[in-house]
């Protein structure tokens, strides 16, 4: 049990500390805005094939149509209200891998907005752990895989509004540690409770994730890698379907 939680932990906060591994680049490097797209598309199969394969699989087995039905509108309609009332507060572009000419964005509604980008991520990780079955590795590269892009973008940002690196790793690093509670929390406060509420707390995880990838991943990666977007994410997903199948 202890090294079970333990490891929900570890796994969320390597899953989150992509965003440090991001920023980093993205504060010390130039880094081509269409690699980054490259990333994100890449990095958007994997996860539309942990949401398929690893989340939505997982929650019908433990429930029914109804549940992951039910959880996956609530995920989305969750994300999306988020997402708009962030946006207005200046993280519209977090995910952007080039800022725009016009971008306010403040650093705050940023670092609230990765936060709830990588919630459902965390919490769907230590939700995979529950059964004793070990971690499911897709999920967690495709958090990992996701999270890079954003990390690297956003700081940009702070970085061109005049935020010292001391001030960007820190915001970073306390995000990551919230993913690792957040992983804790998924595995934990589930694992008691009965089949159905997991069921509908993976599906509410899916359709977060799901909404997310549409409203700013895949638009962002199409917009820099045009007619490479498909091949990637398709190439993303395979090897996401792969390793689901694997381990």
């Amino acid at each position: 049990m202890v090294s079970d939680l333990v490891l929900s932990g570890l796994w969320g906060f390597l899953g989150g500390f992509a965003l440090v591994i991001g920023a980093f680049l993205g504060y010390y490097f130039k880094i081509s805005p269409r690699l980054v797209a490259c990333i994100m598309a890449f990095g958007s199969g994997v996860l539309l094939s942990a949401i398929s394969f690893e989340l939505l699989d997982e929650a019908y087995l433990m429930g029914s149509f109804v549940d992951v039905a039910l959880g996956f509108l609530i995920g989305a309609i969750i994300f999306t209200l988020t997402n708009l009332y962030l946006a207005r507060r200046g993280a519209k572009h977090r995910k952007r891998s080039q800022r725009p000419q016009d971008f306010e964005g403040s650093g705050v509604a940023i670092a609230a907005g990765s936060v709830i980008d990588g919630i459902p991520e965390s919490i769907a990780i230590g939700l995979t752990m529950i059964g004793g079955v070990g971690v499911s590795t897709a999920t967690v590269v495709a958090v990992f895989l996701s999270n890079i892009p954003e990390g690297l973008s956003s700081t940009v940002g702070m970085k061109s509004d005049g935020w010292k690196a001391s001030h960007v790793f820190s915001l970073w690093l306390a995000i990551s540690l919230s993913t690792a509670v957040a992983s804790i929390l998924g595995y934990t406060v589930f694992q008691y409770l009965p089949d159905a509420v997991t069921s509908v707390a993976l599906s509410i995880a899916a359709g977060g994730i799901l909404a997310m990838l549409v409203d700013t991943m895949i638009p962002e990666a199409f917009s820099q890698t045009h007619d490479l977007s498909g091949l990637l994410t398709v190439v993303g997903f395979t090897i996401s379907f792969i390793l689901s199948k694997l381990y």
